[in-house]
């Protein structure tokens, strides 16, 4: 199973927890307010803004915290200033590894990203040294309980998705960026309740891990995703469907 369709199952398990709630919703509040200083404050006029509104309100995120992460994005509200930072590098036999960070100290993030990487077998590349493996993509899931893949292909196919693969238990659809909410009204519209829904890196080709070997890797995500500067890691492992019940 590749690194997107693993680690986005493990991430939506347990992003609803409340030991993890907290920190969730500290990145997720960052995430708004560069996409409120990047392109305004009204959702209806800021399509990444709206993203990261839903993404807000799936892990329950508050109203009012939602607003105020809004209003410190357009400068209403004092607060920090962050940028985003994509690291690159490599894990365990040589996984491609995409690390994307919203910081406000440059000089903080990146030996401590560095440090993940050199003490869990990996090594942190250049600029350009793997993104050219992955392409961004929009990923819907929707449980195989909720619909088959006919009534999803009649239903997101004109909406402007372009792949729909089943993965054990549930569908993924595939899109571009651009579609993410044409295809989204259109699974609403059809009454397909959505599991997940991401805009993500999908990598071209996948390294197969085993043993050791993988269980590095998930510590290494474990450890970037707890990182509290660290959005989204991207990789482009695949690795066997016991170890991912283990991990689960």
């Amino acid at each position: 199973m590749s690194g997107h369709s693993h680690w986005a199952r493990i991430k939506h398990k347990k992003g609803v927890t409340d030991s993890r709630r907290g920190k969730l919703w500290s990145k997720l509040a960052r995430n708004i307010i560069v996409a409120a200083r990047a392109g305004g404050g009204d959702p209806s006029m800021n399509l990444s803004l709206r993203y990261c509104i839903d993404k807000a309100k799936e892990a329950n995120m508050p109203n009012d915290t939602i607003d105020r992460a809004i209003k410190r994005g357009t400068g209403d509200l004092d607060g920090a200033s962050f940028e985003e930072i994509t690291y690159e590098g490599y894990g365990p036999n040589g996984v491609a590894i995409m690390v994307v960070a919203l910081t406000d100290n440059r000089n903080r993030t990146a030996p401590e990203i560095r440090k993940i990487f050199e003490h869990r077998g990996g090594s942190l590349g250049g600029p350009g040294s793997v993104s050219w493996m992955f392409e961004k993509r929009g990923v819907i899931t929707v449980s195989a309980a909720d619909a088959t893949e006919e009534q999803l292909m009649e239903a997101t196919l004109e909406a402007g998705a372009e792949d729909i693969r089943e993965q054990d238990t549930v569908f993924e659809i595939h899109f571009p960026p651009t579609e993410f909410e044409n295809v989204k009204k259109a699974l609403a519209d059809a009454g397909i309740a959505v599991q997940s829904a991401d805009l993500t890196m999908l990598p071209q080709t996948t390294v197969a891990l085993e043993g050791e070997a993988a269980k590095k890797m998930l510590d290494m995500m474990e450890l970037f995703e707890d990182h509290d500067d660290v959005q989204n890691v991207y990789a482009n492992f695949d690795i066997p469907e016991e170890l991912i019940a283990e991990s689960e």
